[in-house]
């Protein structure tokens, strides 16, 4: 979690000191060009990489925030396929306390239950009170408004998180 810290700092400063710096000027070049060839010594892209879901061989996925504080949680599409339609979700409490692996809730459909686990520790800081009464959210948008909790991150995840494409690639496998 440090490292992830200095990395978003020093990326604030190099932005930050980029914005201040005087524009470059090309006078054979228009405007246009000028632009395309600043945005080409651009190094990188901070958003793209906090923002990319990870996944778990349980079939959870986490996203983070822009600043790595806190993540959201839910269950795969595959999963929620996988359960059928969803009647009943117990959903963790607000400010408690979890570890990596800990169960913090379950998830019931007409086939069967599941523990819905955390692959990371942190603190329970929200919860989605609307799947208490509509739990089927889950099978329509498992990956988005069927969120099941979000989290004040404390630490690394405990397991190996997976990319979309090596998450797609390890579901086929099953």
């Amino acid at each position: 979690m440090a490292s992830r810290v200095s990395i978003i700092r020093a990326i604030h400063q190099l932005t930050s000191s980029a914005s201040r710096r005087p524009a470059v000027y090309f006078p054979s070049l228009s405007c246009q060009h000028a632009q395309r060839a600043l945005l080409q010594r651009r190094l990188f892209s901070v958003s793209s990489t906090f923002k990319e879901k990870k996944y778990t061989e349980d079939h959870e996925w986490i996203e983070f925030s822009a600043d790595g504080k806190a993540c959201t949680l839910g269950i795969s599409k595959y999963a929620a396929e996988a359960l059928g339609d969803v009647v009943y979700i117990e959903l963790p409490e607000v400010d408690m306390e979890v570890s990596s692996g800990d169960a913090i809730g379950a998830v019931e459909s007409v086939k069967s239950a599941a523990d819905i686990l955390t692959p990371i520790g942190g603190q329970v800081t929200e919860v989605n009170r609307t799947l208490e009464g509509t739990p089927g959210q889950v099978n329509k948008d498992p990956e988005g408004e069927g969120w099941i909790a979000k989290l004040k991150v404390e630490g690394e995840p405990g397991e190996k998180m997976m990319s979309k494409e090596e998450y797609a690639a390890f579901t086929e496998e099953a």
